[in-house]
């Protein structure tokens, strides 16, 4: 059974309500959230079936075996047209920020730099400072996509701090919704071999490309045979409770690969692999559903907000359920989003916490129904006449 109905509009208030996850628990019930990256959906029907049966038959025990690399690599031939996904030169990992962890501490030390491009998804701070290990912002430029010349310069920068430096490459971008393109990610392989750094591409985001973009895999592109991507079906089909990804290692990296420890092989979840696997086989027409309903609701938001609030800026991404606004016009400060939570009781994630370029900026969550991002906007207009 498939779904042949958008998604996102499935479930009411109340209904969303009853979940006990962090979207849902986080604030008080008068608030309506907007911010952390679950979307309010049912989960597609072969995923639920699969992981009903592997309840049912108890098969709860460590993940084995490569069926995760073969369903993603089928999905990434059929829905990026790229045959590069070679299962030998895979590992599972618990999820897509440990497994980055995992290959970081393969191919570089604790006292090399990171660099990443800013604005970007908060953990990539957390995570990489956690390992000691410290981090050259190159921030985004024009349209909210990849700077070359400053990308460089922080190069130039990491390569100072230590002989082994990382570029931590978000792609599709988050929060911007960016979807780099070929020439653009060429262009990065190109800096990168130039300036010995290794990549480290996020792609976790890679089946949430709307309409009027293409994904390319950044193991695809000339230049890049050294790097490794980390990818899951999480994101796409909201199985973060479920956890597994893939680590995917170029075909100069595979003895690199081979480094990743056992533990971490053997640390996804289980079941997580098995709904993932069914997404990525057998949800294709629900995640079809998925992405026109999110075309619909970044042309619902970009319409609201310019008859509502005409001061904020917005993009709509290319990719993503997550939307960037730049509300520096408004005059809430360094974060809209505490003004906006405070006097409109609708939590939008806090622009600064996604580093240099963030201040002025919060980030709102489309993944949900056209009621509530309506809902949503209401609220952060009535924060406006509030003060």
């Amino acid at each position: 059974m498939t779904h042949a109905a958008n998604p996102l509009r499935q479930l009411s208030l109340d209904q969303l309500r009853t979940r006990t996850s962090e979207k849902w628990r986080t604030y008080p019930s008068d608030v309506l959230p907007m911010f952390v990256a679950e979307m309010d959906v049912l989960l597609a029907e072969p995923v639920v079936d699969a992981v009903t049966a592997a309840v049912r038959r108890g098969d709860t025990g460590y993940p084995a075996g490569t069926g995760y690399a073969e369903a993603f690599s089928d999905f990434a031939r059929e829905r990026w047209n790229w045959g590069g996904l070679a299962v030998e030169r895979t590992t599972m990992v618990p999820d897509v920020m440990q497994g980055i962890l995992e290959v970081l501490d393969v191919i570089s030390d604790r006292t090399d730099a990171v660099v990443i491009n800013c604005p970007v998804y908060q953990p990539f701070y957390d995570f990489v400072r956690h390992t000691g290990r410290v981090i050259e912002e190159a921030p985004l430029g024009t349209g909210g996509r990849i700077d070359h010349s400053t990308l460089e310069d922080a190069f130039r920068r990491a390569t100072n701090r230590g002989p082994r430096p990382v570029y931590l490459l978000c792609n599709p971008h988050n929060p911007t919704g960016a979807v780099h393109t070929a020439d653009e990610l060429t262009a990065v392989a190109a800096l990168a071999a130039r300036h010995g750094v290794r990549v480290v591409a996020d792609e976790i985001h890679a089946p949430l490309v709307l309409p009027g973009a293409v994904f390319t895999p950044y193991l695809s592109v000339p230049g890049a045979g050294n790097a490794f991507a980390v990818l899951s079906a999480s994101k796409a089909f909201n199985l973060a409770g479920l956890k597994a990804a893939l680590a995917v290692a170029g075909p100069d990296a595979a003895d690199d690969l081979a480094r990743v420890p056992w533990w971490a092989k053997e640390s996804p979840s289980h079941v997580g692999v098995i709904a993932h696997i069914a997404a990525l086989r057998d949800g294709g027409d629900w995640l079809g559903a998925l992405l026109a309903g999110l075309d619909d609701n970044r042309r619902l938001l970009a319409a609201l907000l310019a008859e509502h609030l005409p001061q904020v800026r917005y993009r709509p991404g290319e990719a993503t359920y997550l939307a960037w606004l730049d509300c520096r016009a408004l005059g809430l400060g360094d974060d809209p989003a505490a003004a906006f939570l405070e006097r409109g009781r609708v939590a939008l994630s806090s622009g600064p916490i996604f580093g240099t370029g963030g201040a002025g900026h919060a980030r709102l969550n489309l993944g949900t129904s056209p009621e509530l991002i309506t809902e949503a906007v209401h609220r952060m207009t009535r924060a406006l006449t509030a003060r």
